[in-house]
């Protein structure tokens, strides 16, 4: 008797090769941020909430609202997101949280310009802006309502890797368990790893441009990849 069951789809797809290049935009943003700031983070909402606790013990209550007014602006960027989303500004595809992120951090560095004159370090105002423009980052891929790849949620995407590794050896599992979660760490952390070797060639001032620029050039590349993406929503 013939199997009447689909073949498995296959891993590197059309969400698979977007994902990857977010999370690369996601960490070397990251980076760009913190090598040039006070250390305050934009992806790492972990770190801020501890931050935001802990600075008011340590006597640091400046460093501490700073850090809870990145938490705040990144939920403000989740929900803007998803707002358009839910009013349809833009379909199920990453091109409309690509471009608005990227209208972000390209109105932190207008900012940067206008506060602080383009100093060496980057003010608490842009970082504000950039941590804004990470939330709506994080609200690229949608499935069922709910958020499918955090693209800044680091912590997360290495505990479901070691369950995956854990199913594959112990459960019965393939490397289909772990395989995907393994790409988006690693792509996170080659962005992270470009931005550090961009901090060293670029004049800290000139960083936050860097991160525009990076951007703009994956805001073209998912617009590019838009048709592809609503083509296999249709099909789905």
């Amino acid at each position: 008797m013939t199997s009447t069951s689909e073949p498995p789809a296959p891993f590197w797809n059309l969400e698979t090769e977007l994902s990857s290049v977010l999370l690369v935009l996601a960490g070397f943003v990251g980076a760009a941020a913190y090598t040039h700031s006070e250390g305050y983070f934009v992806t790492f909402m972990t770190g801020n909430t501890e931050r935001a606790v802990i600075g008011g013990f340590l006597g640091d209550r400046g460093f501490a609202l700073g850090a809870m007014g990145l938490i705040l602006c990144f939920l403000g960027g989740v929900f803007v997101g998803s707002v358009f989303r839910r009013w349809r500004w833009w379909g199920n595809h990453p091109h409309g949280s690509t471009v608005l992120a990227t209208i972000a951090l390209a109105a932190a560095a207008v900012l940067d310009w206008i506060l602080y004159a383009h100093e060496a370090d980057l003010g608490l105002v842009p970082i504000l802006f950039v941590s804004f423009g990470m939330g709506i980052l994080n609200t690229s891929f949608v499935r069922n309502g709910e958020v499918a790849i955090p693209v800044t949620y680091v912590t997360g995407t290495l505990v479901k890797f070691a369950q995956g590794v854990e199913r594959h050896l112990l459960g019965g599992g393939t490397h289909r368990e772990w395989l995907g979660y393994a790409v988006q760490y690693l792509s996170f952390a080659l962005g992270a790893l470009l931005g550090g070797l961009v901090s060293l060639v670029v004049d800290g001032r000139d960083m936050l441009e860097a991160a525009v620029v990076a951007s703009a050039i994956v805001a073209a590349y998912t617009w590019r990849a838009d048709v592809r993406w609503v083509r296999r929503q249709e099909r789905a």
